[in-house]
């Protein structure tokens, strides 16, 4: 009798115009109550109180951060099906739906816009901007002690950046790809690499999500402080996923949790840090696992940023 409550619970959540239009396009990964709001076109309170029904039925998480609140399609079981099912009966109507999902293509390409802006005017001292932040010396030695001397055959960097991982682990590949979508960043790192005299790794202008590997698989991907740019990083993870090599890995480093909330509009972060509940639940979506897991505490300033290491591995 309770899963047949918990049933009509669930399908009296979704039951309402608004609530089915808000799980459509959480269908398509995590999103803040701000964008939302601003593609439904409704007040604040009333996108609330309907994620709070949607939520509260099971149909999708919440997970705050800071002032703003992500949420996200029920993690994989009965109430993920059910919402796919309902999701599934209505993907052809058309409409509104397929208004509300150019609305969110637009606020997605802003989103990027604002990190792209950020990242031109900042590219030559993005390395010093790090280092204000990070206990850097002390994550790139724990980097280089997980990765051990092991040489893998292809190395991927998304988000390269100035080239510091392509850098840094130059003798840890035989051959090493930097893919970012700043071309102040992409020059910097040419520049880098020339001068270090790395001729095993190049840089390319492109975008993470829709990089072209060319039928090539990579043993090793880096991801090095760049999730916190994306509004979803599980659905990142997933599509990294699938150009890994078999027996292949991935190197995570990104911020703990944290309540900078100026980094929002400074510094053009999506998310304020990553836990690792969050990231057991994206590896495991994502058929990996997580076999190393590491802090580093910020020594420079109290209230600093923490910087966590995460390796992980197809299952």
């Amino acid at each position: 009798m309770a899963d047949f409550e918990k049933l009509v619970l669930a399908l009296k959540a979704a039951g309402e115009h608004t609530r089915l239009r808000l799980l459509a396009l959480l269908s398509q990964g995590e999103l803040s109550v701000k964008d939302l709001t601003d593609i439904l076109g409704q007040s604040q309170p009333r996108v609330s109180r309907h994620l709070k029904l949607l939520a509260e039925a099971g149909l999708v998480v919440r997970s705050a951060e800071g002032a703003w609140a992500y949420y996200r399609i029920a993690d994989p079981g009965e109430k993920r099906d059910l919402v796919g099912a309902l999701l599934t009966s209505i993907k052809k109507s058309g409409g509104i739906l397929t208004a509300d999902k150019k609305k969110l293509a637009a606020i997605r390409r802003e989103h990027q816009n604002q990190a792209d802006e950020y990242f031109s005017k900042v590219a030559k001292n993005w390395d010093n901007l790090r280092n204000l932040h990070v206990p850097e010396e002390a994550v790139e030695a724990a980097i280089l002690r997980v990765l051990g001397g092991k040489k893998v055959k292809r190395l991927l960097d998304l988000g390269s950046g100035t080239g510091r991982m392509l850098e840094l682990l130059h003798q840890n590949y035989e051959y090493g790809i930097g893919i970012d979508l700043s071309r102040e960043m992409i020059g910097v790192a040419r520049a880098k690499l020339s001068a270090s005299g790395i001729n095993n790794a190049q840089v390319r202008l492109g975008d993470i999500l829709s990089f072209e590997a060319g039928g090539q698989k990579d043993d090793l991907i880096i991801l090095h402080q760049v999730l916190h740019y994306f509004d979803d990083p599980g659905q990142v993870l997933l599509k990294v996923a699938e150009i890994l090599q078999e027996g292949g890995r991935i190197l995570l480093v990104d911020f703990a949790p944290h309540e900078l909330e100026y980094l929002r509009q400074n510094d053009a972060h999506r998310r304020l840090g990553l836990s690792e509940g969050q990231m057991e639940v994206w590896a495991k979506a994502a058929g990996m696992k997580i076999d190393v897991f590491e802090r580093f505490e910020n020594q420079k300033q109290q209230q600093g940023l923490v910087v966590c290491l995460w390796m992980l591995s197809l299952k």
